[in-house]
């Protein structure tokens, strides 16, 4: 299959998200779809075109994005506004 990267890609950062969401005991899963889908595509962006360590046909860029996912739920839960 020619798209089992991207499938990957989409189903980890998915996951992420709901394991995020799960832990920390939100009832918004909405949230963080978006903030972990908006870290993975920049950190697909920087693997591919930036730093130029991976290309689209190598795994790599799925690590990078799953990392830049994982870092983007991170910040978000650190500096969320918590009324």
């Amino acid at each position: 299959m020619d798209n089992l990267d991207i499938a990957a890609a989409i189903l980890l950062t998915a996951v992420l998200a709901w394991a995020f969401d799960a832990v920390t005991g939100r009832r918004g899963l909405a949230a963080p779809l978006l903030v972990a889908f908006t870290g993975a595509l920049c950190g697909g962006f920087l693997a591919v075109r930036v730093f130029s360590v991976a290309t689209m046909d190598q795994w790599l860029w799925v690590v990078w994005s799953v990392v830049a996912a994982a870092l983007a739920l991170v910040a978000h839960f650190l500096f969320r506004n918590t009324r």
